[in-house]
């Protein structure tokens, strides 16, 4: 895959076949449209094109939104976009000006002059322009004058439930992460680099490596406990996450730290993967330490019988 930072770089590509959006978490309705793209291509000769935009336009229309979160890093989204087969991803630099650009004027510059698009792929619902006044109609009324087709994909459905992105977020901050891997495809995941803590956990007899997530829009799920599996250096463990303050331990600060079963290795310093497997339980203050180690025996009896069952 092709990936260009300036659409200027994007050139000489024969029947260009393109989508564009944010494509934030790269899901399952994102990979069905990415899907139509490929059959278009292969059948005209063509070659797929994604045009999304960094920042997220959020961060650049409400740069005080603190609630803003995403599900992919920009590095995540890159490699997620790569693995299912897009040929050129254009990372397009989104900003005010651009943000006030007509949805006529971005058909017309982006689309036809810039991308020189010969059929659009949209997902359902889909809108773009100022003040998001682009539609799959509008689309449809000015493809023929500037002499390209456009097709709108339907939303797709899990158990009758559409997909979005703004749906699997919602998932994940109430410790939902088996829904929102039904809707992403995969297991949601963060990565991160290990740091030192307050080692309480080797005093319980569950060494912890503290995880520090460097993308503050990354979306961390909600507090608890979760089964999860962890990727160092390609070689994959079973381990136990909790994500919460360490209320029995009177802590106040949100900690990331993660229990990786059979692994004795110092990797102060290293980047780990952790992927969601399934939410144990709510975070809870135990009366004791003993009643504390106790219940942890106990997730770490269950996380074993849940890889056992996969």
């Amino acid at each position: 895959m092709k990936v260009y930072s300036d659409i200027v770089q994007f050139k000489n590509v024969k029947t260009p076949i393109v989508t564009t959006g944010t494509f934030d978490g790269v899901h399952v309705g994102h990979r069905r449209i990415i899907s139509r793209l490929k059959e278009i291509a292969n059948q005209s000769g063509g070659e797929t094109v994604l045009l999304t935009f960094y920042p997220h336009p959020r961060m650049v229309l409400f740069p005080d939104d603190s609630d803003l979160k995403l599900l992919n890093t920009q590095e995540e989204k890159i490699s997620l976009l790569e693995k299912y087969g897009v040929d050129h991803l254009i990372v397009y630099p989104f900003t005010k000006s651009f943000s006030r650009l007509s949805s006529v004027n971005f058909i017309r510059d982006v689309l036809v002059n810039r991308l020189n698009t010969k059929k659009l792929v949209i997902g359902y619902n889909h809108h773009f322009g100022r003040n998001r006044e682009g539609s799959f109609e509008h689309l449809k009324e000015y493809a023929p004058v500037y002499g390209f087709e456009v097709e709108e994909i339907s939303a797709q459905d899990i158990d009758n439930v559409e997909i979005s992105s703004t749906k699997i977020r919602s998932a994940l901050q109430t410790g939902d992460v088996q829904t929102a891997a039904v809707f992403l495809g995969y297991s949601y995941s963060l990565t991160g680099k290990v740091i030192r803590g307050k080692q309480l956990g080797r005093t319980l007899g569950f060494p912890t490596a503290n995880l520090a997530v460097a993308d503050k829009y990354k979306l961390i799920p909600a507090n608890g406990i979760y089964v999860v599996k962890v990727n160092y250096k390609n070689n994959f463990y079973k381990g136990m996450m909790s994500i919460g303050t360490n209320p029995t331990m009177d802590g106040t600060c949100r900690t990331i730290e993660v229990n990786i079963l059979n692994f004795d290795f110092d990797i102060y310093g290293e980047e780990l993967t952790v992927s969601f497997i399934e939410k144990l339980r709510n975070e809870e203050k135990f009366d004791t330490i003993e009643k504390l180690k106790q219940q942890m025996e106990k997730d770490k009896k269950q996380t074993l019988e849940i890889f056992e069952k996969r």
